[in-house]
């Protein structure tokens, strides 16, 4: 070894240590080969790591873009379910389970209502039959089954529709599946019905062209080529001055067409001339159509040759005859008719009868839609009564839109006769309820109908007219759409009642009606006030009941000046009460008529019997009835308070007789409820009476209003009704109604009405 102090070596030490480094230099390189090799594989693995990450997030973006595709898909799908034009309903065994909002609206049913109705509900009753040949019946394919029927909507308005029907993905019937499409038809229906009519009246036997608005001819019928000689190819493109005669001057052509532009029509006589060159006379008829907006779309012109005696002769008679609009017969040509057959009916044993009918609200809808909607409704109408009548019947138009029927040969039995009249008139009903196409629009149109029967001519053709006519008011009164029939007992009634307008108008003048006065007292006995009930005693006669005329001054008007004499009376006594220590506390209740109440100035009304008697507001009470709020809440609710502001109190009259709502009773601004005397009258034997007083009165304590029974004829009555908690009380145990000085001593007297010592009150031994 080598000495390292003095540098010596040994060769052996020497080799040693070369071999150690040579050993430890291969190590080194096999650690670093090793190292080396183990760098590689973790890159390697790095990089495949790397890789994948990036594929990983490369496939998540892709599930996210296909995620937001899948959402904007559901979303445009049910944007296009909600909002396309097109009703569409999924349904499941004939159940409705899904609708969009256009079937919906077509239906007028919320989609909370639809689930789970079947759909058959809103299919016409004679439409049934298509609707299982459209969707119930298995499906022979994919393919869509269409089919065009009626349906019903809520409240028995109808539409036409076209329904489509497909199984569902995968079914062959509605069963479990099927979808269906809806589309509303009824303008296009009634166009095309609109068209059939315009063909078959375009096809008359008067000669007919239509032009444009520069009077180039557009159209010709048959009867125009035989008149004319022109065919149509030689009259389309030109203008109808290819018929000019010569024999008018311009002024007469200038004359016409400032007729049609300022009334858009025009007829009389014009000279023409024939292809052939022949003049002839002949009756000219010029109307203008008009598009939806009003304007001028074409003209019509229809003519008839009357250059030959006879034909002149025809058209005078038609003129003298028949209705120029519906072309039926007139009130004269019926006349005539109904003379020859109450002629034959008397010969042959067989009653006849005379229908009148009237169309519901005709003038409303003339005045909304104009006077050519209103012509067209008066044709449509004379063309579906003459359609369902038989061949021996004779329908007339007598004016406006009254129209009549004649009927013959009914049979020799009264009972029969009269329900083969009924059968035929419920006939012309169902012949008007398909809608009417009217400006593009679908309007039903109603009628009344009045019926006499007659069979001998000791019945004048004018009487049997006014009989039908009261027939109709009576259908009238029912409430429109219905059938009548006139009877003796009717007629006294109808002269009784004129008799009796006649006798108010005069009692209003001579001072004939009267106010009697019904005292009202509180749970302890003590007179509060009076009602004001109106009487009316004709000159040397007895009294007339207020059951007898009241009603009849509400169905003539005559209500409305009685009820301010009424007013204004009360309010001259209210005043003379007040200056008297006696009665000055009292309260004085006054009836309001609906027909009063809703007038434009009610309140100046009351404001001024206030003003001239110089009575205390707060002592007027003003009763009303239950059918009086109920229309047009909101404005009764703002006159009552108008009222209230200058100190007028309201009861309400009858309550529990008519339509008793909560949700109307807490809005309006009462401080009573008055208790009907056709409960009372039953009480305390009468359960169900019982239980109605009952009922009223916590409802009025409820509400914190005060209740007033009237009708309490027995002590037995008020009793009861005390222990209930009934604070006030009117009817004969207290008094009956008389003159004010009646109530003028009661008031004097104090105490007129005091208690046993037995009763109860407010539910407390006294």
């Amino acid at each position: 070894m080598c000495n390292g102090i003095n540098g010596d070596c040994n060769p052996r030490d020497g080799a040693v240590a070369k071999e150690a480094r040579q050993n430890l230099r291969e190590r080194a390189e096999q650690l670093l080969q090793a190292t080396t090799a183990t760098d590689r594989e973790g890159r390697k693995l790095l990089h495949e790591l790397s890789v994948y990450q990036i594929e990983l997030e490369m496939q998540n973006e892709e599930l996210r873009r296909a995620q937001e595709e899948i959402e904007a898909s559901l979303t445009r799908y049910r944007e296009l379910f909600e909002l396309v034009p097109v009703g569409y309903l999924i349904l499941d065994k004939g159940m409705i389970k899904e609708a969009n909002l256009t079937a919906a609206e077509l239906l007028r049913t919320p989609r909370v209502a639809l689930a789970q109705r079947p759909l058959s509900q809103f299919i016409a009753s004679e439409h049934q039959d298509l609707y299982y040949l459209c969707c119930q019946r298995p499906f022979d394919s994919c393919q869509t089954r269409s089919i065009e029927l009626q349906m019903v909507r809520p409240g028995g308005d109808r539409f036409w529709a076209l329904l489509s029907g497909l199984p569902a993905p995968g079914e062959e019937t509605c069963a479990p599946g099927c979808r269906i499409t809806l589309t509303d038809i009824s303008e296009r229906k009634l166009a095309e019905e609109q068209q059939r009519i315009a063909a078959v009246a375009f096809e008359s036997r008067e000669g007919m062209l239509v032009t444009d608005t520069n009077g180039h001819i557009l159209r010709v019928n048959r009867a125009f080529t035989q008149v004319t000689g022109y065919s149509p190819e030689e009259a389309v493109g030109r203008t109808p001055a290819l018929l000019h005669s010569g024999r008018h001057d311009p002024a007469f052509y200038r004359a016409m067409w400032e007729a049609i532009r300022r009334e858009g029509h025009w007829e009389g006589q014009i000279w023409n001339r024939r292809k052939g060159g022949e003049i002839y006379l002949e009756w000219l008829s010029i109307s203008a159509v008009r598009d939806p907006a009003g304007g001028v779309s074409h003209y019509l012109a229809a003519f008839s040759d009357i250059s030959e005696p006879r034909a002149a002769e025809r058209k005078m008679l038609e003129l003298a005859f028949y209705d120029p609009l519906t072309g039926l017969p007139n009130r004269r040509l019926l006349l005539d008719r109904l003379q020859q057959s109450v002629v034959s009916a008397e010969r042959n044993g067989q009653y006849g009868a005379l229908l009148l009918l009237d169309l519901d609200r005709f003038k409303t809808l003339n005045d909304s839609l104009g006077h050519p909607a209103g012509d067209q409704i008066l044709i449509e109408t004379a063309r579906r009564l003459s359609g369902a009548l038989r061949d021996t019947d004779t329908a007339a138009r007598i004016g406006g839109d009254e129209y009549v029927v004649v009927l013959e040969d009914l049979g020799p039995e009264e009972i029969a006769a009269a329900a083969s009249a009924e059968a035929i008139a419920e006939k012309l009903r169902a012949a008007l309820e398909p809608p009417f196409g009217l400006n593009g629009e679908s309007r039903h149109i109603s009628a009344c109908v009045g019926i006499t029967l007659f069979c001998s001519r000791g019945q004048g053709m004018e009487s049997l007219l006014q009989q039908a006519e009261l027939a109709i008011y009576q259908a009238k009164e029912a409430g429109r759409d219905c059938v009548r029939f006139y009877c003796a007992s009717m007629q006294e009634a109808v002269d009784a009642r004129a008799a009796l307008e006649i006798g108010l108008r005069r009692a209003l003048v001579k001072d004939e009606l009267l106010l009697f006065y019904q005292p009202q007292v509180d749970g302890d006995g003590r007179l509060t006030g009076a009602e004001a009930l109106l009487r009316w005693q004709p000159a040397g006669q007895g009294m007339v009941s207020p059951a007898a005329f009241i009603p009849a001054a509400e169905e003539n008007g005559l209500i409305i000046p009685i009820g301010r004499w009424v007013l204004e009376t009360a309010c001259r006594r209210l005043a003379l009460w007040g200056k008297d220590p006696a009665t000055r506390d009292l309260q004085l209740a006054v009836n309001i008529s609906a027909r009063q109440f809703h007038q434009t100035d009610f309140v100046a009304q009351v404001r001024g019997a206030l003003d001239q008697s110089g009575a205390d507001p707060s002592r007027l009470k003003l009763e009303l009835t239950e059918s009086l709020v109920v229309r047009d809440m909101n404005l009764v609710i703002q006159t009552m308070r108008e009222l209230r502001n200058i100190g007028v109190g309201f009861s309400m009259d009858d309550f529990g007789t008519g339509y008793s709502s909560l949700a109307y009773l807490k809005r309006l601004p009462l401080d009573q409820l008055k208790i009907d005397q056709s409960f009372v009258r039953g009480i305390p034997e009468d359960p169900d009476d019982c239980a109605i007083a009952q009922a009223v009165i916590a409802l009025g304590r409820s509400l914190r209003l005060h209740v007033i029974a009237e009708g309490v004829e027995t002590e037995d009555q008020r009793v009861f009704l005390t222990q209930q908690g009934c604070t006030a009380f009117q009817g004969y145990l207290f008094g009956r109604p008389g003159l004010p000085d009646v109530i003028e001593t009661m008031a004097r007297s104090r105490n007129l009405f005091p208690l046993s010592s037995h009763e109860v009150s407010h539910g407390q031994t006294l």
